[in-house]
């Protein structure tokens, strides 16, 4: 891998520092599984409809939610290809304990 640029490195950091409220990772992890609209994903992450749609217009201006309309809803889903191996490379490194998991063994890693 080359050396990254310096514009890559800093919208990198804003991106990285975006993500780092574990309430936004939350969405973005729900948005990366499947289509929510702001109640449904309010529900979910345990914040009101007015800080979730704060937060996702945030993640939507920097790219890394979705939106479309469906009706009088907006409807938040990740499709951004790297976006979404980003989360699900993260939640395959840390178990559900939040301590690291263990690396799978060799073999496996040279299949991927």
């Amino acid at each position: 891998m080359p050396e990254p640029s310096r514009p890559q490195l800093d919208v990198a950091a804003r991106t990285f520092a975006l993500l780092a409220a574990p309430v936004r990772l939350h969405l973005v992890a729900l948005a990366a599984a499947g289509e929510y609209d702001v109640g449904t994903l309010s529900e979910h992450v345990g914040v009101s409809i007015a800080t979730t749609s704060q937060h996702l217009t945030k993640l939507r201006l920097a790219g890394v939610i979705s939106a479309r309309r469906d009706g009088r809803r907006q409807i938040y889903t990740v499709d951004d290809p790297h976006v979404l191996t980003m989360v699900e490379q993260i939640f395959e490194h840390i178990a559900p304990d939040g301590t690291l998991a263990p690396d799978p063994p060799l073999e496996d890693r040279h299949r991927r």
